[in-house]
């Protein structure tokens, strides 16, 4: 059921959705388009980051996270972002449509680095005083994600969004596209 956004008419039945998730590994990209999906949708976006993490990079009790992000998604038009696999049943059953970033690693690598780097604590789902930080850990977990966590991921998605329509979207010429056959945003 997987479907790549090419062409305007993919992208017109998406305008219409009012549940969106948007999955992808660290710096592929899923924070910028789904504020530009909320923007151009006029949707709220959730971002999952600011709800699980504390300040401090401390990590929120799992029952107070849930709690959280089902509060979040309880609205009938939003955008999610983020991977966070026990949200699954949460947000995919309510979902209209689901978009997986799948961009190489290394792009991913370098935009990490370079949000660290150039953007520093510019980031809408950057949670209150948890600095942007790089550390081996972080960067080992972009380097292995595809073939360690992507196939977890992708696994509970099938099984809690099965039947949700899927946008794949693999380079900045796909996104393009993609957000060029959606409205501009409300002025």
């Amino acid at each position: 059921m997987a479907r790549h956004a090419s062409s305007p008419s993919q992208t017109a039945g998406l305008a219409a959705q009012r549940r969106i998730v948007v999955l992808g590994c660290a710096g592929s990209g899923k924070t910028t388009l789904a504020v530009q999906l909320g923007e151009r949708l006029d949707l709220p976006v959730v971002h999952l980051d600011l709800l699980y993490w504390e300040p401090g990079w401390q990590a929120r009790h799992t029952a107070n996270f849930l709690a959280r992000v089902a509060d979040a998604v309880a609205g009938e038009a939003w955008v999610s972002e983020g991977n966070y696999r026990e949200t699954f049943p949460l947000r995919l059953p309510r979902a209209d449509a689901v978009i997986i970033m799948e961009c190489s690693r290394w792009l991913c690598l370098w935009r990490v680095l370079r949000r660290t780097y150039f953007r520093r604590g510019r980031r809408p789902d950057l949670p209150p005083g948890c600095p942007e930080k790089v550390d081996w850990g972080f960067l080992k977990f972009i380097l292995r994600f595809q073939k360690r966590t992507w196939p977890r991921i992708e696994a509970d998605r099938r099984l809690h969004g099965e039947d949700v329509p899927v946008t794949r979207l693999r380079s900045k010429h796909q996104i393009d596209a993609f957000l060029a056959g959606l409205p501009q945003p409300p002025r």
